[in-house]
């Protein structure tokens, strides 16, 4: 427990130089809003933004990077309390993320991106299309985020994460303890095909999980569920930004008639179903989702 307990405390953690996904790509790291925040930087050309989702992290986009990097500048973060980014001590609420990721386009003197986001991350994207519209030239919503989240979320574990009062010091120990078995049992819910799932990528998420000071972050996600519901879910509908919503057709986290609603509110939204796929179809299914990517996002 004490050694827990100090982990918890600990310093931030070390930045490597490398990411290590299917290549090596080299990190980059830049301040927003006095934290650190760790990212890929690749290609030249129309800026984009991948953003990860609920316990995620940039490894969510790796077969992302060779495949769009020869056309866009191609910018994939650690969102705040993720993988290797700063893990501060806030509240997390929708505003502040808002606030992050228009400091963190400031920070790389990027006026106005495409936005693309997956599950939660879809969540952002859209609140920076509601909040910050001038900033967002087009968006990419993968397998989220829909109006009434917990009616429409289907998968039991993530919805325990999101509803648990536990403290965040118990979770974390549970974390610490079976990790690893949570890991393999949640992505196989996540993933459809269990085959993608080798060791080495569940040693790899396993790993990230393990990163000192990222429960806490996590467990407030819960909290600030009703911000979402009130503030912009209603809002979905006012949206104008050429949309393009990619859903896998396998998703146990937001079944399908979740991506038909999401499209059914945005009238500038295609909806493109991919097959074979889960709640992370661009990882998943790569070649058939950089091809709509490359297809949606060319100026």
């Amino acid at each position: 427990m004490l050694c827990l307990l100090a982990a918890s405390c600990a310093s931030p953690e070390t930045m490597p130089i490398w990411f290590d996904a299917v290549e090596h790509l080299p990190l980059n790291s830049v301040t927003v809003n006095g934290q650190r925040i760790a990212y890929l930087d690749r290609g030249a050309g129309p800026p984009v933004v991948l953003i990860h989702g609920f316990g995620g992290s940039m490894w969510q986009w790796e077969h992302q990077q060779a495949a769009l990097e020869p056309h866009f500048r191609v910018i994939t973060p650690d969102l705040p309390g993720s993988g290797l980014s700063d893990k501060p001590d806030i509240a997390y609420t929708p505003e502040e993320m808002l606030q992050f990721l228009v400091g963190f386009l400031d920070a790389l003197h990027i006026p106005q991106a495409s936005l693309a986001g997956n599950s939660m991350g879809a969540g952002l994207a859209i609140g920076m299309a509601l909040d910050h519209p001038d900033r967002v030239s087009k968006l990419v919503l993968i397998s989220g985020l829909p109006p009434q989240i917990m009616e429409h979320l289907v998968n039991p574990s993530i919805k325990r994460a999101l509803t648990t009062s536990t403290p965040s010091w118990l979770v974390s120990f549970g974390n610490w303890l079976f990790g690893g078995l949570m890991t393999d049992k949640i992505l196989k819910e996540i993933v459809y095909d269990h085959r993608l799932l080798t060791p080495a990528v569940l040693e790899r998420s396993n790993r990230n999980r393990q990163r000192p000071g990222l429960i806490k972050p996590l467990l407030t996600v819960g909290n600030n569920l009703p911000a979402w519901e009130e503030d912009y879910a209603p809002r979905i509908n006012t949206i104008t930004h050429p949309t393009l919503i990619l859903w896998g057709e396998e998703d146990r986290v937001f079944p399908m008639k979740a991506g038909t609603l999401l499209h059914n509110l945005m009238p500038q939204s295609t909806l493109v179903i991919i097959p074979k796929a889960g709640h992370i179809p661009q990882w998943e299914q790569p070649e058939l989702v950089n091809a709509q990517l490359l297809s949606f996002l060319q100026p």
